[in-house]
């Protein structure tokens, strides 16, 4: 979907739905909306405001990767006090910069679409295609924003779930308690998308010029995330993630790319393997391919510096995972930037991460050294690439399938060793998973390092392994070299070992200013 449609989509939203901004504001949700006297044409203009949370910085720029940076897999790459903080479980997260943002935009995206769902079924004027449409975009984007807030701040108890707010919500009332818990969120989440399914059409069924728009699968896909994030409270929710990923598997829309690396390649941004993600130009998009590399870029463009690698990610990686050298960029490894050949601190030698390491996997677009202006954006405050950044890829599919059959039907299941042995041999390892828990969690812990979605730090507390996990100090490389070589790698503490206390920290603070705008919602306990 090109940027063009969706900065028109503004202002068609602007002046046909005039919705609120902030949740829990008591104001009016905004004059009766003009969806009834739309074309189509301007029908899907208003749909496409529902993508706008992916442009901003605060959601799909860094966003909740600064949670996920609490994880093992990573480190703050340069001083960054409220991550520092974050990190290490210390902050209230009222000030945390971007990680505030998720709350209010994702709620303005519940509010866009309760008004669409409000209003398309008595919008006489619209073809039943395009009312399809707008109600299958409108119960797709809900329950993806409840899904996008849910499982940092809500739980099955002390805290319970977050705010719900649908169509049927009056004003008087939309200061709504939380739930008792978050598994009500998680069922509406599974039921919204149950209707997204039932009326968005396949992706292939989309023209081109509006690729980008969701489709059956992504819905599908996003269903089987809910229910593995909800089966953590109950298991029942398993046979839900089975089903719906056998959905998606045996749609035969799509498939794993044979390489890997060529999953990151801004020629397979619309290939089989991409059931969603953020569509991004030069001019505009998720600019977080230009934050995580070497802060400055070597002069060359200037990129940020954030979210590193650490060893405990680059060793477990086996012998021969191919994996590895897509991922991470280690000291000795060759790369281009801008045109220039960089020998991984080596020459230059100095880096900026403290784990004399970065991530390779969004490099592809800043490759050649036409590149600025070309494939990406000649204004560096706002690095946005031609590489689109995946939120579910089909290799998701598969180990949320396999997960599910392990943790279901025990360890050893034969049809969860095939799913993670097509995804080991992708990764050019032998297919010979045995299926243990311990294997599965690797697979994804390798698989989707530094994606937008699949998050560790959230696997690691489903799993009940934060504690242990974080009490282990980081580490990095200190590089010995020998002229223009690496003699020696050292392994050196890059982080210290945290607290983190599963009773507080398996979720995260409302951000304050949220909570300051209303009466009945109440904070996390222990913040």
């Amino acid at each position: 979907m090109k940027k063009k449609y969706i900065l028109l989509s503004f202002l068609v939203l602007l002046f046909s739905l005039n919705a609120c901004n902030d949740f829990l504001e008591f104001e009016p949700y905004g004059q009766p909306n003009q969806l009834g006297n739309l074309t189509d044409d301007q029908a899907m203009q208003s749909v496409y405001a529902l993508f706008d949370w992916q442009y901003r910085e605060g959601t799909m720029g860094r966003g909740f990767m600064w949670y996920e940076n609490c994880s093992d897999n990573l480190i703050t790459g340069r001083t960054q006090a409220e991550a520092q903080n974050i990190k290490n479980f210390v902050d209230n997260g009222s000030s945390s910069r971007d990680v505030r943002d998720n709350w209010p935009k994702m709620y303005e995206t519940i509010n866009y679409a309760n008004q669409l769902i409000k209003a398309a079924p008595n919008a006489g004027k619209l073809s039943e295609k395009v009312r399809n449409n707008v109600l299958g975009h409108a119960y797709f984007w809900r329950g993806f924003a409840y899904l996008w807030l849910a499982p940092w701040y809500g739980d099955n108890g002390p805290n319970g779930g977050i705010p719900i707010v649908t169509e049927n919500t009056t004003i008087e009332d939309i200061d709504v308690p939380r739930p008792a818990s978050v598994l009500d969120n998680y069922d509406l989440i599974i039921e919204d998308l149950k209707k997204a399914g039932e009326l968005l059409p396949y992706f292939d069924e989309i023209p081109a010029n509006e690729w980008g728009l969701m489709h059956k699968t992504a819905a599908w896909s996003l269903i089987a995330r809910a229910a593995l994030y909800a089966a953590q409270y109950d298991n029942k929710y398993y046979d839900t993630v089975i089903e719906y990923t056998d959905k998606v598997i045996n749609s035969e829309k799509h498939g794993l790319l044979p390489k890997y690396k060529d999953v990151f390649l801004i020629e397979n941004n619309w290939s089989r393997e991409y059931i969603m993600s953020v569509t991004s130009t030069e001019v505009d998009g998720s600019k977080f391919p230009g934050v995580i590399f070497q802060n400055g870029g070597f002069g060359y463009y200037n990129t940020w510096g954030y979210f590193q690698p650490t060893v405990e990610l680059y060793n477990a990686f086996e012998a021969g995972d191919e994996r590895l050298k897509a991922t991470i960029v280690a000291p000795g490894d060759t790369i281009q930037f801008i045109g220039n050949q960089i020998i991984w601190a080596v020459n230059p030698s100095s880096v900026s991460s403290p784990s004399a390491m970065t991530f390779g996997k969004y490099l592809d677009p800043f490759e050649e050294a036409d590149c600025v202006g070309k494939t990406v954006n000649p204004n560096s405050d706002n690095g946005t690439t031609d590489l689109n950044v995946p939120l579910v890829r089909y290799a998701d599919v598969l180990l949320m399938k396999a997960e599910a059959l392990i943790w279901k039907n025990g360890e050893g299941n034969a049809t969860a060793k095939e799913l993670l042995n097509d995804i080991r041999e992708r990764a050019g390892l032998p297919r010979n998973s045995q299926a243990t828990k311990a294997q599965l969690k690797n697979e994804r812990r390798c698989e989707f390092a530094l994606e937008f979605g699949v998050f560790r730090h959230l696997d690691l507390v489903r799993w009940g392994d934060a504690k242990t996990a974080y009490a282990q100090a980081l580490h990095g490389f200190k590089v010995n070299l020998s002229g223009n070589s690496v003699a020696s790698l050292d392994i050196i503490e890059v982080w210290p070992a945290r607290n983190f206390d599963p009773a507080k920290h398996h979720v995260f603070p409302i951000p304050t200013r949220e909570i300051a705008k209303g009466v009945n919602l109440k904070q996390n306990q222990g913040y």
